[in-house]
């Protein structure tokens, strides 16, 4: 037997201006494809044929210019027409927060065109980001779609290796079956669902606890991605039968599920301590120990920004006393990357910092010593062993302030990515990333941690962004 395995992963923000071209992704064929998506090792042990269609990962972005999606589907669709006729069964890694200039969601434009090509009956296996939007089209068209339970995602890999291996049941015993789903009206983001905080941990063992009904293949809760206007936007169940006969039960549970979370929705909240900007850093400067990391979540990379917010170092450099050992990181700024790179070590240069789109990407100008160069490498979730790009550690001349400068958007999330920029996070008392909720690594090594609030392209207020093409009432935009 012989199975397609491909990934494309994009979280598409509108509200960044740069439109993702083929430059902005990391794409791997052949052997490399199967290593990047990470269930070879899976299908082998099942004595299952791996055909490696393409590993397109760009991670949160912008939204993808519409000739560089024709190309990534290309793809996929090309790979699976030129096998068509040896193919049993085709595994996906999609995101579902992707949108393409002029298209809309890339993710259901690829699962919709294969089923074009391959008809309604080819099993098809998805692992899915929880930050995606479905459509009941989408998942109807799944035979599997099983989205990660954990938030940071740190069952990402055991997630696609669970939906393998579903895969490979499935193809030694054929039922014909397919996903279903139940939508729910609720649009939030990461920060207020984040795994080991209730309502989800509650909700997430509920989930588990249907996931050992025999009649169900698997069950999960999607969560949604709100960073561009849809109508796809919002949360929803999907529940897979393990037989044909199980679709009504299937879809029961869904509907339950719809139900419980949705009761659940007042117990939404952010994660950990959260802070207005200014309270944070005050916060963190009375704060005895150290480091203490505060997260910059209106630039969150990990959400589809650029990184170019100056918000924290504009506050910093504003002090007139200032004790405490800060850390910027990591701020996007190509053209200042550029000039800084001019420096030898202990060299000093006047110079601006900022792209000055907005005004939370306003220029500054500082007189700043290159202290170090560094690599930034990728995260867990992605490829840990990609260089991803460069950053240059500049402090500012006569003050105890730190910025690591980056000529690409990037986030330090892992400590292995502080290691390889040269960043050592036990010199700081104070280190700001550009995150939304703390990722593992940094919440274990913080001795405090702080989502600021801080405008931005990735706003946490729900409220406060403007939706016109979803469905509604939606909580909490609308009081249901």
């Amino acid at each position: 037997m012989k199975v397609i395995v491909g990934m494309f992963s994009t979280e598409s923000n509108e509200h960044v201006p740069n439109r993702n071209t083929i430059a902005d992704y990391d794409v791997a064929f052949g052997a490399e494809c199967i290593r990047k998506c990470q269930v070879g090792d899976v299908f082998a042990r099942e004595g299952i044929e791996v055909i490696p269609a393409a590993y397109v990962r760009s991670g949160p972005s912008g939204v993808i210019a519409a000739e560089t999606f024709r190309y990534i589907l290309s793809l996929f669709t090309e790979k699976v027409r030129e096998h068509i006729s040896d193919t049993d069964g085709i595994c996906l890694f999609l995101h579902g927060g992707s949108e393409v200039e002029g298209t809309g969601s890339g993710d259901h434009a690829i699962l919709r065109e294969i089923r074009k090509i391959v008809g309604p009956y080819l099993p098809i296996a998805v692992s899915c980001d929880p930050h995606g939007n479905l459509t009941r089209e989408y998942v109807e068209s799944c035979t599997i779609l099983r989205s990660f339970r954990e938030s940071p995602h740190t069952d990402s890999v055991a997630t696609k290796k669970h939906v393998a291996r579903l895969l490979c049941r499935l193809l030694k015993n054929r039922q014909n079956i397919h996903a279903v789903y139940s939508k729910v009206p609720i649009i939030i983001g990461g920060e207020q669902s984040v795994s080991t905080d209730e309502p989800i941990r509650t909700f997430n063992r509920i989930l588990n606890k249907y996931e050992e009904d025999e009649r169900l293949l698997s069950v999960s809760w999607h969560v949604g991605y709100l960073r561009h206007d849809c109508d796809c936007a919002g949360s929803g169940i999907v529940a897979v039968p393990s037989r044909e006969e199980y679709l009504s039960y299937a879809q029961k549970c869904a509907d339950e599920l719809r139900d419980i979370i949705f009761e659940m929705r007042h117990q939404f909240h952010y994660t950990g301590l959260t802070m207005e900007t200014d309270e944070a850093v005050t916060a963190a400067l009375e704060f005895e120990g150290k480091p203490v990391f505060i997260t910059d979540s209106g630039d969150n990379i990990g959400s589809g920004a650029n990184g170019y917010n100056t918000v924290m170092l504009r506050i910093f450099l504003s002090l007139e006393q200032l004790d405490k050992t800060v850390l910027i990181t990591d701020l996007n700024d190509p053209a200042a990357f550029a000039k800084a790179c001019e420096l030898e070590r202990g060299q000093e240069m006047n110079m601006s910092i900022g792209v000055g789109i907005d005004d939370c990407s306003a220029k500054v100008q500082v007189e700043v010593v290159l202290q170090s160069r560094g690599i930034i490498m990728g995260m867990s979730l992605g490829d840990p062993d990609k260089v991803e790009g460069e950053n240059l550690l500049l402090k500012v001349k006569d003050r105890p302030i730190y910025i690591s400068l980056v000529n690409r958007r990037s986030s330090m999330c892992e400590k292995h990515q502080f290691k390889a920029a040269g960043l050592d996070w036990d010199f700081y008392d104070i280190i700001v990333v550009k995150q939304g909720y703390i990722f593992p690594d940094l919440k274990e090594k913080g001795k405090l941690s702080i989502m600021a609030l801080t405008d931005g392209p990735t706003l946490q207020d729900t409220r406060r962004i403007e939706f016109k093409r979803i469905m509604r009432p939606m909580f909490p935009i609308d009081d249901i």
